[in-house]
């Protein structure tokens, strides 16, 4: 569901004013979106649908929880390297309960408790501490990316919990399930993707980055004016 609505709100944000993006590697881009393009159309897309078929969506949604819980602890750890102690109390107290009383997050009383739940990861930490996101590039099999978004993979990684998961059989199984299930939560929104598939996806990333960085704060209503006579 929250990918559901990311990809949504991408293109709410996409039908804004775009700064120049940087993007010097565009043909060698255009050919790895490619190749991740054909490999989610024989591999994973065909495998999230049996996924969907196969799990009942309370079932899903419980999954998606826990996963969710445990991206909580990253976001904690985040906020307070982003000197936000009211989100980083606000993301522990979610870990904490949720891991508790939810059952490790199966269910989702914290939000209940008007306990808000962030999105943060290391690498809007570095935009935070002002490092610059540098070039637009996109990585074979795991998609749109920046430098600065490559080089903070291993802090997200360590923040992890389920690296730390043994044995690695183990690991590596839910690893693959948390996968397939961000893949299954998106196909309900595959249709949308419309134009030049690059730029859409380009566009879209940047655009929710921004937004992500900012945490929310839209410069530039590009519907403002739709409303400007109620």
């Amino acid at each position: 569901m929250i990918r559901h609505f990311i990809v949504v709100q991408w293109l709410f944000l996409s039908c804004g004013a775009l700064a120049d993006i940087n993007d010097p590697f565009e043909p060698v881009n255009r050919k790895t979106q490619g190749l991740n393009d054909f490999a989610d159309e024989h591999f994973m897309r065909p495998i999230a649908r049996g996924y969907g078929k196969i799990l009942p969506d309370p079932i899903r949604y419980s999954i998606g929880r826990v996963f969710g819980n445990l991206e909580d602890v990253g976001d904690a750890v985040n906020n307070l390297l982003q000197l936000k102690p009211r989100a980083f109390v606000s993301d522990l107290l979610r870990v904490s309960i949720n891991s508790t009383i939810g059952l490790g997050g199966l269910f989702d009383p914290a939000s209940r408790l008007g306990l808000t739940d962030h999105e943060e990861d290391f690498a809007q930490t570095l935009a935070t501490w002002r490092v610059p996101r540098g070039p637009y590039v996109v990585i074979p099999f795991l998609g749109p990316s920046s430098l600065r978004d490559v080089f903070s993979r291993s802090a997200n990684n360590r923040l992890d919990p389920l690296i730390y998961l043994h044995p690695v059989d183990h690991r590596n199984t839910t690893f693959a399930m948390r996968l397939v299930h961000q893949r299954a939560d998106l196909l309900a929104v595959d249709s949308v993707v419309f134009g030049d598939r690059y730029i859409f996806f380009r566009d879209a990333w940047v655009q929710r980055r921004e937004f992500l960085e900012k945490d929310g704060v839209v410069d530039d209503d590009p519907f403002a004016d739709d409303f400007d006579d109620f």
